[in-house]
């Protein structure tokens, strides 16, 4: 890389973000005629790739348990593909999901159709009322930058930070994509069997889009911040 000042310019060697395609792949049916279906490609970091296909799937009210899924597999050449094989009991309407997600970009449905969607999809409440201080609130993104390694070399990442109510930091993910390291949290909550998320705050390192709502909505947490403004539809 080149690194240019006011006096002058050298070259140096820097770290850079790794940003690639993740294809998720969802397969479903009885045992004698299963059936393979492309469900999402998105731009991502690679790590935690099936925390993010978990977390995608489960926000977008595919997935309600980890018991669902029967296996998950990575492939491709560079192991760009994750693969989430359903337990045959798991019934797909695979006509909603092809409408869903062919009007979709790769951070998940836009507008009053997906508001509506959240609606009847959504699994559990944000439990009972949880209320931080305000000091609280505004040291999360100092403790989440601490912990951001990745960012930290490479100033090119997004994270997600799932805190409890102390502000305690319970995990971290990172990625290129907001909603990818939303995904990743929420998918590592699903592994975990620890989902519905009370009592937790949701921070993002950007702004607080309607997507990243939805999301933290769908995975119970009662509370989410972020660094940046919301929009009108976040709002």
């Amino acid at each position: 890389m080149e690194r240019v000042s006011e006096s002058g310019s050298d070259g140096l060697k820097d770290w850079v973000a790794v940003e690639e395609p993740l294809e998720i792949r969802l397969v479903y049916g009885p045992p004698s005629a299963r059936t393979a279906e492309p469900m999402s490609v998105t731009m991502r970091t690679p790590g935690h790739d099936p925390e993010l296909a978990a977390g995608f799937l489960f926000s977008e009210g595919i997935l309600r348990h980890p018991d669902q899924i029967r296996e998950i597999e990575s492939s491709g050449p560079h192991c760009n593909v994750v693969t989430v094989s359903l337990a045959p009991s798991v019934l797909v309407d695979i006509e909603r999901l092809r409408r869903h997600f062919y009007t979709t970009s790769s951070c998940g449905v836009c507008g009053k159709t997906s508001i509506e969607a959240l609606r009847t999809q959504r699994v559990f409440d944000s439990g009972d009322e949880l209320v931080v201080s305000a000091a609280l609130v505004k040291s999360l993104p100092f403790r989440l930058g601490q912990a951001q390694e990745v960012f930290e070399k490479t100033g090119g990442l997004h994270a997600t930070g799932l805190f409890d109510q102390r502000g305690e930091l319970l995990v971290l993910r990172e990625d290129v994509g907001r909603h990818n390291a939303m995904d990743k949290i929420i998918g590592h909550a699903f592994f975990q069997k620890r989902l519905p998320l009370h009592g937790c705050i949701a921070l993002v390192s950007g702004r607080a889009s309607f997507e990243l709502v939805q999301k933290v909505a769908m995975a119970g947490v009662p509370l989410m911040a972020a660094v940046g403004a919301p929009s009108s539809l976040a709002i």
